[in-house]
């Protein structure tokens, strides 16, 4: 990996649901920019759950993204601090080192939501995970 690789970190505690939905939507973007090497991703929880939320699989089914087989895994602080952008979601006690830039995106948990609720956070997701992306390359075309 070039050093000059972009590293954003997708971090909540069961990493089956918020952090999923925002690791997939950045691996979508990396995808849709044609980044390649110029950005990676890495999602993780500090207290795994055993499977991706079904309610978050059903629902990412509906953009064309299957996280059916995504497994939870859990993430270490040492990852974290290799990563330039990392993004919290509202749940995180993580004590990151100063030059990592963090974000607290304070979003609901939709493990056990209704689908509607379930949408509205992913959406939240997606635009927000779009805006990285354009804060740190540009406007995408």
């Amino acid at each position: 990996m070039s050093h000059d690789t972009v590293r954003f970190g997708f971090v909540c505690v069961q990493n089956a649901g918020r952090s999923q939905m925002s690791a997939a939507f950045a691996e979508r973007e990396i995808e849709r920019r044609g980044l390649g090497d110029r950005a990676a991703v890495l999602t993780g929880g500090t207290h795994p759950a055993d499977a991706v939320h079904d309610e978050v699989v059903e629902t990412m089914r509906e953009r064309d993204i299957d996280l059916s087989d995504r497994q939870p895994r859990e993430v270490t602080t040492g990852e974290l601090n290799d990563c330039d952008v990392v993004a919290t979601m509202g749940c995180s006690t993580l004590e990151l080192d100063a030059d990592v830039d963090t974000r607290d995106w304070d979003l609901t948990d939709p493990d056990g939501k209704a689908p509607d609720e379930v949408r509205a956070i992913r959406d939240e997701i997606e635009e927000r995970v779009r805006a990285l992306f354009d804060e740190r390359f540009g406007e995408a075309a």
